[in-house]
Formats: C-alpha cells, structure tokens, sequence
C-alpha cells in the first residue's frame, strides 16, 4: 500500500451518443484490447434491441436495471488475531455502481447466444425486470452480508 498521497477520483467522461455517464461506465466494462469503439457499437446495438423489445427508452432501462442489481451491503475479508472474519461493510453509491455494471457483463458474456449484443441487450431486460444472474448475485451478496452480521462490530 503506497503512503504517499491517495489516487485522485479522475472525472468521467459522458459518453458521446447519450450523454451518459453510466454507459461510459459500462463500456470501461466491457472493453478489451482498448477497442473503445467496438465497446460501444455494442452497448448501443444492445440499447436498440431493448427498445425494440419492450417498447420503453433503452437508457431508463439500464438505468434502472443497474438500480436493481446495486447491492447495499458486501462483505470483506478482515484479518483480527489469527483469524479471518466476513465482515459486513456499507457499499458507496459509485462503488454499487459498479458492482451492478460488472455483474451485469460477466453474467451477459456467461449466457448463452450468439452475439454479446443480444446477451447485453438479455441480461439488462432481466435485471430490470428483478430477474436473472446479476439479481441472484446482489441476493447471495446480502444473504453473505446477513449471515456474517455477528462480526458488524470489527468495521474498520
């Protein structure tokens, strides 16, 4: 761990097409190789398939697909006298962010199908709906988080 000075938070960009904030988050997600723009050929591609399949805006979809999956509560691993504890810790609002974008690709790129566009474009629908691989993770998080409440007062 450095102890210098701490990292400086670096402003995030809007995203060109939407002005977004949050699928500029996601296309940091998804991108490999630096290919930004196949990144977001495919989110977009993904936003269209979302609203022609459910006849809403795409971006309020996201939207509220990533406040489905942002999770409240994580847990962490603390080490006190020998032993290591599952200690339940608050998530921040960027950091659940977070959690819900990279859930939400892991699980797009896990499901079955043919292009990454149509699995985004799946997994989203199912996380605004409060169904699906990202929803089920969220739960598991809380159900960890609520088993391990005996161990709330080690919080650093």
């Amino acid at each position: 761990m450095s102890r210098r000075n701490t990292a400086k938070k670096r402003e995030l960009y809007r995203d060109p097409m939407y002005n977004s904030k949050l699928i500029s988050m996601l296309t940091a997600r998804i991108l490999k190789d630096g290919k930004k723009g196949l990144a977001q050929k495919i989110i977009y591609k993904s936003i269209n398939i979302i609203e022609n399949k459910t006849q809403q805006n795409g971006l309020e979809i996201l939207e509220k697909a990533v406040r489905n999956t942002t999770p409240l509560v994580e847990v962490k691993a603390r080490r006190i006298g020998g032993s290591t504890y599952q200690v339940p810790m608050e998530v921040r609002a960027y950091r659940g962010t977070n959690l819900a974008l990279k859930w939400i690709t892991k699980f797009a790129i896990q499901r079955t199908g043919k292009s990454m566009t149509s699995k985004l474009a799946n997994e989203i629908i199912d996380a605004s709906n409060e169904s699906g691989n990202a929803i089920r993770k969220k739960e598991e998080t809380h159900r960890m988080a609520e088993a391990n409440k005996a161990f709330a007062h080690y919080r650093y």
